[in-house]
């Protein structure tokens, strides 16, 4: 009790220094605090004795400085802690180490205080392709053209790392007129939705293998019996024109198989090289013709492609026993087809929102052009222009807008009209500027308490990803947001609920959870063979399902780390060894209480990011648990330290290497806390398999299995050994009890998670003054068990949320 009351206080004391101070100085006096240093620190760490790398002689006084208000920060969170002076050292006094803690946290706090929130935020990427995609109504690829957005820690929307570039504003300008040119691109009369089939049957392709590896049925159908690269399920005469969204529907079924078989439909084109779109999977039954069907976005050029799912042979025993002996199974292909494209509303949204206020007139087609040309005309182009620029910027800025907001846009398209533009070609170019300009590229968020409009625009891009849709304009013009907690609840639980929603989870959890870089390593298909599109697609999959459904059933924080359910359909379930799941589609599947599977932690996708594509590093892992999921960051190792090196015949596990490793000073204490969670988790491998011995292309001992057809190239090597002990002292034998020991500790779990949200929803990194916020919030949780959902609630009706 006694500690828990000097926690509560101390930051009870934090959050009082952040309210009742200004930053007169940001360099700190060591006077007061040099009495504690000399009595309990200074024979470790000063004169010259740096134990641990750590010299409190060699740390500045200016705390503007980021560096050195790191170490100082340091300084605080073990003393404060108890982690310093260590156990095994004089016992320090309490009233010692309060008053110690008192007099650095005030520093600190009216440092950091002073400095956040005042850095301007660019939209990211990801934020600026919804945003322009959502306004005119398009559906284009603008991520990719545009430079890498820088990140801070693992978030890439945090303002002081999003810089700007002439390249930046190049691409802006080039992505405005492609987006307003696919906006705009509309004929006289609403375009017709047609239907075109196509048959493996009739292409070239069908014509070359059938009655070599692909087999023809009197039905018509083709049926494959491999998923090769070569041939592939590409179907020539699918390609279709314009691009937009279709309905595509194949038909066919599972042959020579007594159970449903999964095919991957996908998009090919023979423009981008090897570049493949993956839209779905889906099941075809044994036996009867069975069609399925799905919408999807098409992109100019692309054609459909089809595969099967886990009956690849390599075409190997086809060729030596022949295409008539071969009983193995396949999916028999009748046809496919394609309707579209499906359009919604004619003209469309953002060719109603730039012409709406113009008459546009058809004029003669050229025989080569696939478009219709226009002339566009109006009474009055000067007022017609500031009407559009007016609806547009209203979007485009986030807020209400007048005249004199677009007076300098009105300007632009008068210029250009004098200067011998069409009328078309003059409002083009100020649409363009108005999409280049500071007040759409940038978040405009007054200093202090945000505005109506400020907070609609921090909502909105927190839940949905995108601009402000018109109901919480609406609720933003009527200044709701700021005055009422109950509509801005109201707003966040219509957006939860709203399908752009998803796009919170994918982002979400590409950066905390770093899903973004599941493809950035590929396994070793010699000690990984089982590994595939299939189950790559599916992992993604089961991690977004998952936190989404923590958020939708507001579910315990503590299912982080272990829950009674696992997101999986049949590939997953067939590599975690989980029976009695079928087909492609994700849903809940209730586990058994000893299950090794349940939460994040346990998950493939989670597993393969955190790991290399021939084999894990506990050190990689611990770092992984200990930043995202436990909310610490742990430190850099020494620039002098190498690292380590695995033994890749696998003689000598990372767990034998990491015992020498430990014994320099230098590592010991970083080490202690992150290597544990990473043992914990050996006893899975880089693409989330359970293991009990790791796998080697050298020493160990051979394997008597097969997959496809294929005898496996690996053999067994050493045991895996899961255990540790955790730097409080606490042993665990296993990733179980581990995992139970993190289940126990939910305000840890949940004060990571609400850090993790708060950023991304504010765009800054979280501070030492923003501490005693989480904290109340976690507090203010901790009634209801800590729910995700609850958590979400907390944070947008928070302070931080509503100030810059």
């Amino acid at each position: 009790m006694q500690v828990r009351s000097f926690l509560i206080s101390s930051w009870l004391l934090i959050e009082l220094i952040a309210t009742a101070f200004a930053v007169a100085d940001e360099n700190i006096s060591r006077d007061n605090l040099n009495p504690f240093f000399a009595s309990y620190c200074n024979d470790c760490h000063a004169s010259g004795a740096d134990e641990g790398g750590f010299n409190l002689d060699a740390i500045g006084s200016d705390l503007g400085d980021p560096a050195t208000f790191a170490k100082w920060e340091r300084v605080f969170d073990r003393v404060h802690s108890g982690e310093m002076p260590p156990k095994d050292s004089d016992s320090v006094p309490q009233q010692d180490r309060e008053a110690f803690v008192r007099l650095l946290a005030t520093p600190l706090t009216q440092v950091h205080a002073a400095h956040k929130g005042t850095i301007f935020r660019r939209l990211n990427r990801r934020e600026y392709q919804n945003t322009m995609n959502d306004i005119f109504g398009t559906n284009l690829n603008l991520e990719s053209r545009l430079p890498q957005d820088g990140r801070s820690h693992e978030f890439d929307n945090i303002g002081e790392a999003l810089g700007i570039s002439m390249v930046h504003l190049q691409q802006y300008l080039t992505a405005a007129d492609d987006v307003i040119a696919a906006a705009t691109m509309a004929t006289v009369e609403r375009p017709e939705t047609n239907t075109l089939t196509a048959s493996y049957a009739e292409t070239d392709e069908g014509k070359k293998f059938i009655g070599e590896i692909w087999k023809k049925l009197p039905d018509n159908s083709v049926v494959f019996f491999s998923n090769a690269s070569y041939p592939t399920g590409m179907l020539r005469g699918t390609e279709v024109k314009p691009p937009g969204r279709y309905k595509v529907r194949v038909s066919g079924y599972a042959y020579q198989s007594d159970r449903p078989i999964t095919i991957r439909i996908g998009g090919t084109s023979f423009l981008r090289g090897s570049e493949k779109l993956t839209y779905g999977y889906a099941e075809l039954p044994p036996g009867a013709m069975t069609t399925i069907e799905m919408e999807v976005d098409i992109q100019a050029r692309y054609m459909i492609e089809i595969d099967a799912c886990g009956i690849d042979t390599g075409n190997f025993n086809i060729r030596k026993d022949g295409l008539d002996n071969y009983k193995g199974p396949g999916i028999a292909i009748n046809q496919v087809e394609l309707t579209g494209p499906i359009i919604d509303e004619f003209p469309g949204r953002g060719h109603k929102l730039l012409y709406g206020e113009f008459v546009r007139t058809p004029t003669k087609t050229h025989k080569f052009q696939r478009e219709q040309l226009f002339e566009l005309s109006a009474d009055e182009p000067r007022q017609a222009a500031e009407k559009t620029l007016l609806a547009i910027a209203a979007q485009a800025f986030r807020r209400t807008v007048s005249p004199s907001d677009v007076a300098r846009y009105v300007g632009l398209f008068q210029q250009q009209l004098e200067e011998g533009s069409t009328l078309e070609a003059a409002l083009r170019s100020a649409v363009a500027a108005v999409f280049c300009s500071p007040d759409f590229l940038y978040l405009n968020e007054p200093d202090g308490w945000l505005t109506d409009d400020a907070i609609a625009a921090r909502l909105a891009y927190f839940l949905t990803r995108t601009t402000p849709d018109d109901e919480l304009r609406s609720v933003a013009a009527a200044g709701q947001l700021s005055k009422a907690p109950a509509a801005l609840l109201t707003q966040t639980r219509r957006l939860l609920d709203d399908p752009k929603h998803q796009r919170f989870v994918v982002d979400f959890c590409d950066v905390w959870l770093n899903l973004r870089d599941i493809e950035f390593t590929s396994p070793d298909q010699q000690l990984f063979p089982e590994y595939d599109e299939y189950l790559q697609y599916s992992m993604l999959q089961e991690t977004r399902q998952f936190v989404a459904k923590m958020i939708a059933d507001n579910l315990p924080v503590t299912n982080l780390v272990k829950s009674d359910f696992a997101m999986l359909n049949d590939r997953l379930a067939e590599h975690y060894e989980i029976k009695d799941v079928t087909g492609p589609t994700i849903r809940p599947v209730e586990l058994p209480s000893d299950s090794l599977r349940g939460g994040l932690l346990s998950q493939a996708s989670i597993l393969k990011v955190s790991a290399n594509g021939t084999n894990t590093s506990p050190v990689v892992r611990g770092v992984w648990v200990t930043e995202r999921i436990l909310g610490r960051t742990p430190q850099p190792p020494p620039p002098e330290i190498p690292g380590i090196e695995p033994d890749i015949r696998g003689a000598t596990t990372l767990r034998e290497l990491l015992e020498k490793h430990r014994d320099l000073d230098s590592c010991r204490d970083c080490h202690a806390k992150i290597d544990p969670p990473g043992f914990a988790l050996e006893c899975f491998d880089p693409i989330g398999g359970y293991r009990e011995r790791f796998r080697s292309l050298g020493d160990g001992d051979k394997v008597n299995f097969e997959l496809a057809g294929r005898k496996v190239r690996y053999k067994l090597g050493p045991q895996v050994d899961a255990s540790g002990t955790l730097a409080d002292g606490t042993q665990f034998a296993g990733y179980q009890e581990f995992r139970e020991y993190l289940v126990a500790h939910p305000d840890i779990l949940a004060t990571a998670l609400t850090t993790k949200l708060l950023t991304f929803a504010t765009g800054r990194e979280l501070g030492f003054s923003d501490r005693p916020l989480v904290a109340g919030i976690v507090a203010k949780a901790e009634d209801k068990g800590y729910r995700v959902g609850d958590l979400i609630d907390l944070v947008v009706t928070s302070q931080a949320f509503r100030m810059k």
